[in-house]
């Protein structure tokens, strides 16, 4: 891996069908709606619904057998042919052909979702102790049966359940393909060097990372613009997602949206409040670190445009080649099995990497058959854009793991799907760390401070925002001044004064995709804990390497079959109190001491 490469690689998805226009994507397409109708089929058949007995016998456990087994099958079916289209529409939303066929898809899953209605509704209502006690596979998805008896209680009539799936495809999910389909087609008019460019909005989202501050500062008011002329239909979207949330869990009988959020997240207030505690206790060393940065800029404080600026100085190179040679290289220093995920990876072309216009800003990983995912990022040729490829193959070695377990088996909540990416994110850093000069430290640092600035800082401050927006959409809908308004009490908040309290982001309502998804509100503390249990793992690992790697892998491929209280307890750890979380900020509290020694002028 000497040469540079001159272009970035785009993912491979030819080895899942040759094309949309394949005859092979064809049949898939068909065979998956046929299963689906079947599956309606069978579950008529064997009267799959809420049932006023609760007695199980032979008859039920082998209806429960043949109904659960083929639900699984057309639930591994559908995720392959759902992410494949997925794979057009995120590289470029622009691909007419792939639209047409994903909102054809959705059609379809719209009912799937009411099958899962109807299997969660017929689960409620039966004995499951005695289900689990009758049957082998129904015990090998015993969380899975205890949660659904949990959500059942949460469930409206069928009618209305089935209802509310149906008006989603016209509500909650089309405004959430607004927002992505608008957002990621923006075209951004910016003045650079004396040449005005219109370039797409994750380029010049990119451009916070350039050294020259004028260059920063005018792309983040060139963003600022463009957002702003954006506002109405995300506003109206935002508004009308927020409200449909609101209605249906109060009509499901949840006390707010975020006791659902919490339920589906595998957790409960005791651990949000025990780690928000230590949060707000961090602020005070976050905002050390903003200052830290701020003086090695020769600046008074930092500007929202400032808060990726590069310091420090690397010397090293992270082309795309090296960066992944990298990473399969310290991925071997814990595990060959790792390591080995990561090279198949790279060589069978699982990640697209290029930034283009239609494409969708930011990276993720999504498992789309068995063991394979396709991982996006948009890569900066930094250590921060290692850093995130390793952050994503960190999921998708998780859905590596994950892979002999059915779909209702792995179905992880966000709050354990960072477990592994930080683990990886973690492994990288220290690596980099261990051979680096002082200037080279600096800058390693600084990304990964970033990093956790963001997910603690940041994402504090989109969870207040959200709750308040909650609050108020209760009442009425927001407007664009007062959703901007709330963001910016939440960065002041949050922020203090680590950051210019002049120059914050008043719009990041609109940049945020995560805030425009209906079935996933509050889909912001979850990361928070990632990085955090992650980080708390990582210091188990140092503290005894080899118990650690005798059980991980364990604990990735059963995400989706505890809870999170329960699957920390086979590593010693309570989350339900402030320490551990207080521990696992203490790493990154030494992060920063070590940033500010290093930045700090000379005497």
């Amino acid at each position: 891996m000497t040469e540079i490469r001159k272009t970035l690689p785009h993912w491979d998805m030819s080895t899942i069908y040759p094309s949309l226009e394949s005859p092979e994507f064809a049949a898939a397409f068909s065979g998956a709606i046929q299963r689906i109708a079947a599956l309606e089929e069978l579950f008529a058949a064997q009267d799959v619904k809420q049932r006023a007995s609760n007695g199980v016998d032979a008859p039920i456990v082998q209806a429960f057998e043949l109904v659960t087994g083929e639900f699984n099958a057309v639930l591994d079916e559908v995720r392959t042919v759902s992410a494949y289209i997925s794979s057009f529409i995120s590289t470029n939303s622009r691909h007419t052909l792939a639209q047409a066929r994903m909102s054809e898809l959705q059609g379809h899953t719209m009912r799937l979702s009411q099958l899962s209605t109807r299997w969660t509704a017929w689960i409620g209502s039966l004995d499951v102790p005695a289900l689990i006690a009758q049957s082998p596979l129904a015990a090998d998805h015993a969380f899975a049966l205890e949660q659904a008896g949990i959500q059942a209680k949460h469930l409206m009539s069928p009618a209305e359940e089935a209802l509310a799936t149906e008006l989603s495809l016209s509500s909650g999910t089309a405004w959430s393909k607004l927002h992505g389909n608008l957002t990621s087609q923006i075209m951004v008019s910016v003045e650079l060097n004396g040449t005005t460019s219109f370039l797409p909005m994750s380029v010049v989202r990119n451009l916070a990372y350039d050294p020259d501050r004028e260059v920063r500062r005018r792309a983040y008011e060139a963003e600022l613009s463009a957002w702003q002329a954006a506002t109405t239909p995300l506003a109206a979207a935002l508004n009308s997602i927020k409200g449909e949330v609101n209605t249906l869990s109060r009509q499901r009988g949840w006390s707010l949206p975020l006791a659902e959020a919490l339920f589906n997240n595998n957790i409960d207030q005791q651990t949000l409040d025990a780690m928000m505690t230590a949060a707000r206790e961090s602020f005070v060393d976050f905002r050390r670190y903003l200052r830290a940065k701020a003086h090695a800029l020769g600046l008074e404080s930092l500007a929202w445009y400032d808060l990726f600026a590069p310091v420090g100085r690397s010397t090293a190179v992270w082309d795309y080649d090296q960066a992944a040679a990298f990473i399969v290289a310290q991925f071997a220093t814990y595990s060959t099995r790792l390591s080995d995920y990561a090279a198949r990876a790279f060589a069978e072309n699982w990640i697209d990497a290029e930034p283009r216009e239609g494409k969708r800003d930011g990276a993720f990983c999504m498992g789309v058959r068995k063991d394979e995912s396709r991982i996006l990022s948009n890569y900066k040729p930094a250590f921060g854009g290692m850093s995130t490829l390793a952050h994503e193959l960190g999921h998708g070695y998780h859905n590596f793991n994950l892979a002999t377990r059915t779909p209702l088996q792995r179905s992880t909540p966000m709050t354990m799907a960072e477990t592994a990416s930080i683990f990886c994110e973690t492994i990288i850093r220290q690596a980099a760390l261990n051979d680096a000069d002082p200037q080279e430290q600096i800058a390693i640092l600084d990304a990964s401070l970033q990093g956790a600035c963001q997910v603690v800082v940041d994402i504090f401050s989109r969870f207040l925002f959200e709750q308040r927006v909650f609050e108020t959409r209760q009442k009425r809908e927001l407007s664009i001044d007062e959703l901007s308004r709330f963001m910016l009490d939440a960065q002041r908040e949050t922020y203090g004064d680590g950051l210019d309290a002049t120059a914050l982001h008043p719009l990041m309502w609109a940049v945020k995709g995560h805030y425009y998804s209906a079935g996933r509100s509050f889909y912001n503390y979850p990361y928070m804990f990632g990085l955090l249990f992650g980080l708390g793992l990582y210091a188990r690992y140092q503290h005894d390497t080899e118990a650690f790697r005798a059980s991980y892998d364990e604990l990735l491929a059963a995400t989706g079959m505890a809870n999170a209280a329960t699957l920390a307890g086979r590593f010693g750890i309570d989350i339900r109190t402030p320490d551990f979380w207080r521990a696992s900020f203490d790493i990154i509290r030494q992060d920063i001491d070590r940033f500010e020694a290093l930045t700090r002028p000379a005497a």
